[in-house]
C-alpha cells in the first residue's frame, strides 16, 4: 500500500524514515544557505539563500545534481505590509523552468501575533482544520516538530549529538513524507530566524 504524501513530488517520498543531516555553509561573498546529506555524507539537497540568489526573501532548494526543484519567496505588497503575519509561497519547478504553487507558510511578525503557531497550507487545498501542517517547538534551539492536522508527527529536528554547534543539526522525516517539502520548510525557518539563508 502506498502511503506517500507528495507535496513537491512523489520521488522525494521514501517508504522508510529518512535521517537527514543539515550543515550550514559559511557566509562568504557568494556563500550562505545549507547542504543536506544523508548519514553516509551523500548530498541529498542544497539550499541557496540571499547570499547566492542576490534577493532577500527568496530561497531555492536543489537536488543533489544542482537541479532546481523548489523556489520559495516571501510575499510582499501593501496587503502583506499591513498583515500581522508574513506569508511565504513555495513553488515546484519543472524541467522547463515553470513553477506551480505547492504550499504557503505563515509566521507571526508582530507582538500582536507573537506566540501564534507557524502553519503551512498545501496547494491544491486539502486541509482538515484550515491548515495542513503546524510547526511546534523552537527552531532556534534546534528542537522542533512538524505535525499534520491530525496531530501525527511528520518530521522532527534535533541537534547532532557530540557537536555543540547550531551549524549542524538533523531532521528525521517519516516514511511517506515529502523530504523536499520538509527541507523547504527548514529553509524558511532558517531565514525567519536570520540564519544562513539570510543576507
Amino acid at each position: 500500500m502506498d502511503n506517500s504524501m507528495p507535496v513537491v513530488s512523489k520521488m522525494y517520498c521514501s517508504s522508510t524514515p529518512a535521517a537527514l543531516m543539515i550543515r550550514r555553509r559559511p557566509m562568504v561573498v557568494n556563500g550562505g544557505g545549507f547542504v543536506v546529506t544523508d548519514f553516509s555524507h551523500n548530498v541529498v539537497f542544497i539550499v541557496d539563500g540571499c547570499g547566492i540568489l542576490g534577493s532577500k526573501g527568496e530561497l531555492m532548494v536543489k537536488d543533489s545534481d544542482g537541479e532546481q526543484i523548489l523556489f520559495i519567496s516571501r510575499k510582499g505588497g501593501i496587503v502583506q505590509a499591513l498583515s500581522t503575519r508574513n506569508k511565504w509561497n513555495g513553488y515546484s519547478m519543472d524541467y522547463q523552468g515553470k513553477n506551480k504553487l505547492v504550499f504557503s507558510l505563515t509566521d507571526p511578525k508582530s507582538c500582536i501575533a507573537k506566540g501564534a503557531p507557524v502553519r503551512i497550507h498545501i496547494e491544491p487545498k486539502r486541509h482538515c482544520n484550515n491548515w495542513d501542517f503546524e510547526i511546534c517547538g523552537s527552531f532556534a534551539d534546534r528542537n522542533c516538530t512538524i505535525i499534520d492536522c491530525t496531530g501525527k508527527i511528520v518530521a522532527q529536528m534535533g541537534k547532532k549529538e557530540l557537536i555543540e554547534s547550531n551549524d549542524f543539526y538533523h531532521v528525521t522525516v517519516q516514511s511517506g513524507c515529502d523530504q523536499a517539502f520538509i527541507i523547504g520548510v527548514m529553509a524558511v525557518l532558517d531565514n525567519i530566524h536570520g540564519e544562513s539563508t539570510r543576507c
